[in-house]
């Protein structure tokens, strides 16, 4: 790994490509910590730290907070994150898969540029309607439900959240918002165009790493606290919760490159002296298509239904009990399941074409054996997909919600569980994943090893048949000796902090 990573920078091409991505990283965390105007970010942070961080179950504000990177914490221009954007995606994919206008369009020539235009569209509406809500929120915190506790952090600071509110702050707040979210959207871009992995992901990404030390830091106070203060979580916990962290990751990089190889063979064709076909190559359909694209829609479309009824109606009771609902509890965790469900088949249905995937094969003289070509070819496809799709659903749904539950059971707090299993990491894992994937792809493509191989270069025909499954099963002793390390290190760590306190 340490010669790939050597080798990465040997290319023109691919160290310019790594250099952009991070100097676009480094603008991106730096925009998340400028505050927007008329805002005392002091007064959030504290309220962060004393309600939120500390408190069991992973809470909207919190997820919020998490995915904008900690720019909500900051009262930042960057608050909104790229959430918007991917609401909007999702609204004009499912706008273009039921009018007939706009599936056309995706068909022609151009007609893709067009659906990202509306989508650009349709972002700044979002940023204008939940900025406004953000700063309604800023101006007037103690009403907003969704912010338990504001009032008696204000009390304790002396200060308040707005210094000047009014119309003016309103304005220029949703102007400030609604821009940091349509400059993060274009460095995304910019980042999936000329930089290395996919933009928007790798900002997601990038954000909720920036929160691991503080997370660590608040594992550390909480399991192994200061002399004469008592523990408030069994430090067996902590290593119940570094197990899971290291069998979550090695199931999300299992379930991630796991595929199933359809054999396709290929009729011979003599064309003057020369054989065309004859062989058998393979179709690998992946077990998770969509990657983590369900979590990300998933909690897109979950963080401001909760927020929006509050705001309609500030004062009924009931409004209160449905925002309670959806923003935890079991029906948030069964919407949060049946939406992850919903857009793994959603996002396969868009993205996998049997139809077209059985004419290009009838096209050019392949046929799976034992399948007819044409229409039960497209079926069969449909139906091995339909399966697949269906066990890497379960898998997401599983890994998203028990974590959440475990830590409400086990009172681990949110920000801290976060990194030990769940969304946040399974959505590290698999953008690290799709990166180093890209970058291995221009290693081979100039005959570098990769990531997962090792030694002297062999031929590509080696590569294809044994490269790939020795890598894999060198890479899970791997992720076993280092889990099992861990967890006598974890252990040996309670054990003295635990005598030597």
């Amino acid at each position: 790994m340490i010669s790939a990573f050597a080798n990465t920078f040997k290319i023109p091409e691919l160290r310019n490509r790594v250099l952009f991505t991070l100097l676009l990283i480094i603008v991106i965390r730096v925009g998340a910590h400028i505050t927007v105007p008329g805002v005392d970010a002091s007064v959030l942070r504290e309220w962060f730290a004393t309600e939120v961080n500390q408190k069991a179950g992973g809470s909207v504000v919190a997820l919020f907070n998490l995915f904008s990177g900690g720019a909500l914490e900051n009262c930042a221009i960057f608050s909104l994150g790229v959430m918007p954007y991917i609401s909007a995606s999702i609204m004009l994919q499912l706008l273009t898969a039921v009018v007939p206008q706009l599936s056309k369009m995706s068909k022609e020539d151009g007609g893709r540029q067009k659906i990202m235009q509306y989508t650009r569209y349709a972002t700044i509406a979002l940023c204008v309607f939940q900025g406004y809500l953000l700063a309604l929120t800023f101006q007037n915190p103690a009403s907003n439900p969704m912010l338990p506790g504001i009032a008696d952090t204000i009390a304790r600071i002396g200060r308040d959240l707005v210094v000047t509110p009014g119309p003016l702050f309103m304005v220029s707040s949703v102007v400030f918002l609604t821009a940091g979210t349509m400059f993060l959207m274009w460095m995304g871009d910019q980042i999936t165009d000329r930089g290395i992995g996919n933009g928007m992901s790798l900002i997601i990404t990038v954000g909720i790493v920036a929160q691991l030390p503080a997370a660590l830091i608040q594992a550390w106070r909480i399991f192994i606290p200061a002399a004469g203060q008592a523990s408030q979580v069994s430090p067996m916990v902590l290593v119940l919760l570094i197990a899971f962290f290291i069998l979550v990751i090695a199931a999300v990089i299992c379930v991630t490159q796991g595929q199933r190889k359809i054999s396709v063979q290929y009729a011979k064709r003599v064309v003057g002296r020369k054989v065309y076909g004859g062989q058998t190559q393979y179709m690998p359909l992946k077990v998770n298509y969509a990657g983590v694209m369900p979590i990300i829609f998933a909690q897109a479309l979950l963080m401001f239904p909760a927020q929006i009824i509050n705001m309609a109606f500030k004062n009924s009771p009931m409004a209160n009990k449905i925002a309670a609902a959806l923003s935890d509890g079991w029906v948030h965790y069964s919407l949060y399941g049946v939406m992850i469900f919903f857009f793994s088949y959603f996002w396969v249905a868009t993205q996998f074409q049997p139809q077209q995937i059985a004419e290009d094969l009838k096209k050019y003289g392949g046929y799976i054996p034992g399948v007819r070509p044409g229409k039960p070819t497209a079926d069969f496809l449909d139906f091995t997909m339909s399966r697949l799709t269906f066990a890497g659903a379960v898998f997401l749904t599983v890994i998203a919600i028990l974590p959440q539950m475990l830590t409400r059971q086990l009172h681990v707090p949110s920000m801290t569980a976060q990194f030990f299993g769940g969304t946040g990491l399974l959505i590290i894992v698999g953008v690290v994943l799709d990166t180093m994937r890209q970058v291995e792809t221009h290693l081979i493509q100039r005959h570098y090893d990769g990531f997962l191989r090792k030694g002297r270069i062999r031929g590509r025909s080696d590569l294809s048949r044994s490269g790939r499954g020795e890598a894999v099963q060198q890479s899970a002793l791997i992720w076993a000796y280092v889990g099992v390390a861990l967890l006598v290190i974890a252990g040996m760590a309670i054990y003295l902090a635990q005598q030597f306190r």
